[in-house]
């Protein structure tokens, strides 16, 4: 049950992520590119997540998840600051 989780989560960010993007390109909205973008840093993530407990759980992938993980919430971050003006 909890693999079926961690997909459908990845599933439903690289939707979101998808759709972002979409918008991005029919609008040309800066902050909905960097928000897509995050998104699939997400989507990665939460990839990482399912490889890391359910396909290999004697690796640790913790440090590698972490850094995805910051690395697309930087990106959001990013876009907020410098789109948002």
């Amino acid at each position: 049950m909890k693999s079926a989780v961690y997909l459908l989560n990845a599933s439903i960010y690289a939707t979101c992520a998808g759709l972002l993007l979409r918008g991005y390109s029919r609008v040309r909205q800066r902050l909905l590119l960097w928000s897509g973008l995050c998104f699939v840093g997400l989507a990665f993530a939460n990839v990482l997540i399912y490889v890391d407990l359910v396909i290999f759980p004697q690796i640790d992938l913790y440090p590698l998840r972490l850094g995805t993980t910051t690395l697309a919430m930087l990106l959001l971050v990013y876009g907020l600051v410098w789109e948002g003006e």
